[in-house]
């Protein structure tokens, strides 16, 4: 597999982003892949400011629910562990 610089990357989705550039005619232009801007559109965009290649919105997001879920499997190992807990004190106070 072939990897392409950041540079590349950029300049690839700011020339198939101008009016009347096609995809095919970039990757021709570029010597990449056909169907590579399409993969990269996905995955990343181009920082209107610092013109920078940041994650798609997309991207983003899946990181995002990805934290979560690892975040919400943290809280219900705690919960479970003091549930156990207050068993525990809970069967002492009885004997």
């Amino acid at each position: 597999m072939m990897r392409y610089p950041e540079e590349l990357k950029r300049e690839a989705l700011n020339l198939a982003a101008k009016p009347g550039m096609t995809v095919a005619q970039v990757e021709r232009d570029l010597g990449i892949t056909p169907g590579l801007i399409y993969k990269w559109r996905q995955r990343y965009r181009v920082d209107e400011n610092s013109a920078e290649l940041k994650p798609s919105a997309e991207r983003e997001s899946e990181a995002e629910i990805r934290r979560l879920q690892r975040e919400l499997a943290t809280a219900r190992e705690e919960r479970d562990i003091l549930k156990k807990a207050v068993q525990v004190f809970s069967q002492d106070r009885k004997s």
